[in-house]
């Protein structure tokens, strides 16, 4: 769980990086792009690697699901389990939202099978990812998307910590909380971006 959760946590940072530049002009978001696709090895071996990630993480969080069930029945086990927090909580039911988002943004940013209403932008990211957002519903539902994220990622790399050894009585608060700031810098870059489209700022 460990491995494919700093797989994924540090793809999302970096899949949020490129995004925002957005921002910084319209080129430059459409030269990201073409660097990368360009660079075909890399682009699927990053995929390959991702792929292989999300099932894992998939499994392994299925399992620890129904061992957290199995837990409830009493114990320390099942104190542990009320003393939990919201985010370790609903990580089940964030994982299978946040799934869904997957699928859906594939097939509407990646593999282009959701109408995105009559602009024609042709290769061109940033008139996509514009006219994409400019749908409110879809950019809703990226936004609360990314801030069950938020709480899907806060606890994850908190985990994290924790299975590396590292989350010890003396560091569980500071890793909790860089946890916690990694968890919102993640949601909030993403979320910048359809906030933008929203109000204009981006068009």
């Amino acid at each position: 769980m460990a491995l494919t959760g700093l797989v994924l946590a540090g793809f999302v940072l970096g899949h949020m990086t490129g995004n925002l530049l957005m921002f910084k002009s319209p080129a430059a978001i459409n030269a990201y792009a073409k660097w990368l696709h360009e660079n075909v090895a890399l682009l699927w071996t990053a995929r390959t690697v991702l792929i292989i990630s999300v099932f894992a993480h998939i499994w392994v969080g299925i399992q620890l699901t129904l061992e957290n069930r199995a837990a409830r029945a009493g114990g320390p086990a099942a104190e542990a389990t009320r003393r939990a927090t919201i985010g370790s909580r609903t990580m089940p039911y964030s994982g299978v939202v946040i799934l869904g988002f997957v699928v859906f943004h594939l097939l509407h940013f990646t593999l282009k099978a959701v109408a995105l209403g009559d602009v024609a932008y042709g290769d061109d990211v940033y008139k996509m990812v514009v006219a994409g957002f400019s749908c409110k519903t879809v950019a809703v539902f990226y936004i609360i998307s990314m801030l069950l994220l938020c709480l899907h990622l806060s606890h994850g790399v908190s985990s994290v910590f924790q299975t590396l050894g590292l989350r010890n009585e003396r560091w569980r608060g500071r890793l909790d909380v860089l946890a916690l700031a990694y968890a919102w810098i993640v949601a909030l870059g993403f979320i910048s971006i359809p906030l933008a489209v929203l109000t204009g700022c981006l068009k």
